[in-house]
C-alpha cells in the first residue's frame, strides 16, 4: 500500500490498495450471508427435534397420569367398600342397643309401676298407723289424766334436768383437769421466774434520819432564832423535827427527793460545821445538783440493768426519778425493774416477745414520776410520756391495760399485768393501810354471803381464802361447784386485790342418833 501526504495535509490512496479493500468487504459481506443461511437451517432442525420430544413427553405424560387416575379410582373404590362394610357393622350394633333399650324401657315401665304400687300399700299402712297411734294417744291420755302437749313439758323438763346435771359434772371434770394442767404449767414457770429473779424487798417511810456527831450540833441547826431551820425548811420545802432523840434529826416530806435533797444538804452542813443561811442556800444548791445526777444516773443504770440501750434520754431522766417515789412503801423502780425482769422471763418461757415484755415491764409506772406535779392518773400519764418519747404501740398498750383501763390484747401486755400483780402481791413487797385491808375482808364476806342457802362465810389467810358454809339440804356437789365458780366471778369483778383469792365452799352433813 502507498499512502502520500499533499500540501494540503489529505491522504492520497493508490488505485491497487482500494481494490484490495473493496475486494475485502466484498469477502466479508460473502461470509456473513453463508453464516446466517447455515445458523437458521440449525435453528430449523433444532425446533424439529424439540417439537418431537414435547409430543414424546406429552404423551408420557398422559400414560402416566391416566395410570395414576386409575390407581386413585380403585384405591377410592376400595375404602368406599370398606366404608360401606363398617356402617353396616354399626347399623347392625345400633340395631341391637334399641331393642336393649326398648327392653330396659320396659324393665323401668314395670318398676315404676311396682314401686308405685308398694307406695300405696305404704301411704295406707301410714294412715293406719297414724290412726291407731292416735287411738293410743287418746287412751294413754285418759289413763294419765294429761294432754300429749303436758306429757311433752313434763318429759323435755325430765330430760333437760338430767343433761343439765350431766353437762355441769362434765364441766367440772374438764375444769378438775384443766385447773391441775394449767396449775402445774404455770407453777412451773412461776417457780423458774421467781428462781431467776432475786430483787430487793425496799419499803421507805415519808421520814429520813440523819445522824449527828453530838447533840450540840441541834442548836448550831436550829441557829439564832431559828433563822438557820427556817431557811432549811424554806428551800427544801421538808420539816425538821429536833427532839430528845439523842444525836440525830428527823426530816419528815411526802416528797422522797426533796426529802433526800434536804438530807444530803444536812449533811453536807454537818460534816463543814459552818451552819449560816448562804451557806445553807450553797449546800442545798450543791444537793440539788448531786440529786438530778444522781437521778439520771438511776435511769441509766436501770435501763441497762434490763438491757435497754435505745431508751430515750428525757425517758431515762423521768425513770430515775423513779428511785425517789415509792407506792404502798414499795420502791417504784425496784419495782419496774422486778416487773420487767418477770414479765421478759415469762415471756421467754412461753415463746412470746422478750424485748417488748421486758421494755414495757420497766415503763408500766413510768407515769407515777411525774403524777404529783401533773394532773391525771399515773397510766395516762405514763401512756403521753411513753407517745411522746416514740415508743412502739406494743409498749404503750401494755402500759394501758396493766390496771385492767383497756382490755389487754396482746400476750405482752397480759404478762405485764400479770408480772406487776405477782411484784405486787408477794408477802413483804407493800404496806396496805389497815381500813383497805378490812374493807376487803368485810366486802369478801359480803359476797359470799348474798347467795341464798348461805350458812355462814369467813375470810381467812390475810384475805387469801374465802371459806363459805351452805346448806346441804340446798346444794349438791354439782351446785356447790357452781357456787364457787360463781363467787370467785363476782370477786374478780367488783374487787382489787394482789394474787389470788381461793374460793372454798363447804357442804357438810352430820347425822346424829342415840342408842338407848
Amino acid at each position: 500500500m502507498h499512502l502520500e501526504r499533499t500540501r494540503y495535509g489529505k491522504i492520497k490512496i493508490d488505485i491497487n490498495t482500494l481494490v484490495i479493500l473493496v475486494c475485502f468487504l466484498v469477502f466479508i459481506c460473502l461470509m456473513f450471508f453463508l453464516d446466517s443461511n447455515r445458523g437458521k437451517k440449525e435453528k430449523e432442525a433444532l425446533l424439529r427435534d424439540m417439537e418431537e420430544k414435547n409430543s414424546l413427553y406429552k404423551k408420557e405424560a398422559m400414560i402416566a397420569a391416566k395410570e395414576a387416575v386409575q390407581k386413585d379410582i380403585e384405591k377410592f373404590q376400595e375404602e368406599t367398600k370398606e366404608r360401606r362394610q363398617e356402617l353396616s357393622k354399626l347399623e347392625a350394633k345400633l340395631s341391637k342397643k334399641e331393642e336393649l333399650l326398648e327392653d330396659k324401657e320396659q324393665a323401668i315401665v314395670n318398676k315404676e309401676s311396682e314401686l308405685q304400687r308398694k307406695m300405696d300399700e305404704v301411704l295406707d299402712k301410714e294412715d293406719y298407723l297414724a290412726e291407731t297411734i292416735q287411738k293410743q294417744i287418746q287412751e294413754l291420755e285418759r289413763i294419765s289424766g294429761m294432754s300429749s302437749e303436758e306429757a311433752k313439758n313434763l318429759l323435755f323438763e325430765q330430760l333437760k334436768n338430767d343433761l343439765q346435771q350431766e353437762a355441769n359434772a362434765l364441766i367440772r371434770e374438764n375444769e378438775n383437769h384443766i385447773k391441775e394442767v394449767s396449775n402445774e404449767r404455770a407453777k412451773e414457770i412461776l417457780t423458774t421466774v421467781m428462781q431467776r429473779c432475786a430483787i430487793d424487798q425496799v419499803i421507805e417511810s415519808t421520814v429520813a434520819t440523819v445522824s449527828l456527831p453530838s447533840d450540840e450540833m441541834k442548836g448550831r441547826i436550829i441557829g439564832r432564832e431559828g433563822r438557820n431551820i427556817r431557811t432549811l425548811e424554806t428551800l427544801t420545802g421538808v420539816d425538821l423535827i429536833i427532839d430528845d432523840t439523842p444525836e440525830a434529826v428527823v426530816l419528815s416530806c411526802f416528797d422522797p427527793v426533796r426529802r433526800e435533797i434536804a438530807k444530803l444538804a444536812l449533811e453536807k452542813l454537818v460534816a463543814d460545821g459552818r451552819i449560816h443561811p448562804v451557806r445553807i442556800e450553797e449546800m442545798v444548791e450543791k444537793a440539788r445538783v448531786e440529786i438530778e445526777q444522781k437521778i439520771k444516773q438511776e435511769g441509766e443504770n436501770a435501763a441497762m440493768e434490763m438491757g435497754i440501750m435505745n431508751l430515750n434520754k428525757e425517758l431515762v431522766k423521768t425513770l430515775g426519778r423513779l428511785y425517789y417515789r415509792t407506792s404502798y412503801g414499795q420502791n417504784v423502780l425496784l419495782h419496774s425493774l422486778e416487773v420487767g425482769h418477770i414479765a421478759g422471763m415469762i415471756a421467754s418461757e412461753i415463746g412470746a416477745n422478750v424485748k417488748i415484755a421486758k421494755r414495757a415491764g420497766l415503763l408500766h409506772d413510768i407515769g407515777k414520776a411525774v403524777d404529783q406535779t401533773q394532773e391525771g392518773t399515773h397510766i395516762e400519764l405514763g401512756v403521753e410520756l411513753a407517745r411522746k418519747y416514740g415508743e412502739k404501740e406494743e409498749v404503750i398498750h401494755a402500759i394501758e391495760a396493766h390496771h385492767d383501763d383497756v382490755t389487754a390484747n396482746t400476750i405482752e401486755a397480759v404478762l405485764v399485768k400479770l408480772a406487776d400483780a405477782i411484784s405486787a402481791g408477794r408477802p413483804g413487797s407493800r404496806r396496805d393501810t389497815l381500813e383497805i385491808y378490812i374493807k376487803r375482808l368485810q366486802k369478801l364476806e359480803e359476797i359470799a354471803l348474798s347467795y341464798d342457802g348461805i350458812k355462814q362465810s369467813f375470810a381467812v389467810q390475810a384475805g387469801r381464802e374465802v371459806r363459805v358454809v351452805v346448806q346441804p339440804e340446798k346444794f349438791d356437789d354439782v351446785a356447790s361447784a357452781r357456787l364457787a365458780r360463781d363467787i370467785a366471778k363476782r370477786i374478780e369483778e367488783e374487787l382489787d386485790y394482789p394474787g389470788q383469792i381461793r374460793v372454798t365452799v363447804v357442804r357438810e352433813i352430820r347425822t346424829t342418833e342415840v342408842a338407848k
